[in-house]
């Protein structure tokens, strides 16, 4: 059979055998108790308070090229050179307001706990004090540390109410 009458078939019935689609149920017996929170926050967000998603991006290439990026013209694709000077690497932190869509945002040498409190400190200042502060985040090891747990804790301004997979209710600020 020739490659056009397969391509023929499979367009004829709707095929795509080069899709596949996978999903995992988290096994934790909290799970829905937990989505039911999460997404409560983000369609409902408390009286006076802002609901921020938190997340980064670890180890970004920070390149250059060696020469400008020459514009699109009309008639003409943009050009660029084949090779780049490497910086190094930079680490994002962002957490979205989801009701306003502002985002704040910072960028680190390193990716650590240490790098994560210092973001959460300039959450803090950029967050009016009147407002509680309900912060979602995944499951990252830098979002898990006695010093992190301890700064939720220590904080005040809801952040206990962040979605993180343990109960610290023991630690001294």
């Amino acid at each position: 059979m020739s490659q056009s009458a397969v391509s023929k078939i499979w367009r004829a019935f709707g095929l795509k055998p080069h899709l596949a689609e996978s999903f995992k149920l988290s096994p934790d017996p909290q799970f829905i108790d937990k989505v039911r929170d999460i997404v409560g926050l983000y369609l409902n967000p408390p009286d006076a308070a802002v609901v921020l998603c938190v997340d980064e991006k670890s180890q970004i290439q920070a390149l250059d090229r060696t020469a400008p990026v020459l514009p699109l013209l009309p008639g003409t694709p943009e050009r660029r050179t084949h090779d780049y000077r490497r910086y190094g690497i930079t680490n994002l932190y962002a957490a979205l307001d989801v009701a306003s869509g502002n985002v704040i945002a910072d960028l680190t040498d390193r990716h650590r706990s240490e790098e994560f409190r210092r973001f959460l400190n300039l959450v803090n200042r950029s967050v009016p004090h009147d407002l509680e502060v309900h912060v979602i985040v995944d499951n990252s090891s830098t979002h898990k540390t006695p010093a992190i747990r301890r700064w939720l804790l220590c904080n005040g301004r809801g952040y206990l109410d962040t979605k993180l997979p343990y109960a610290a209710t023991s630690m001294p600020c």
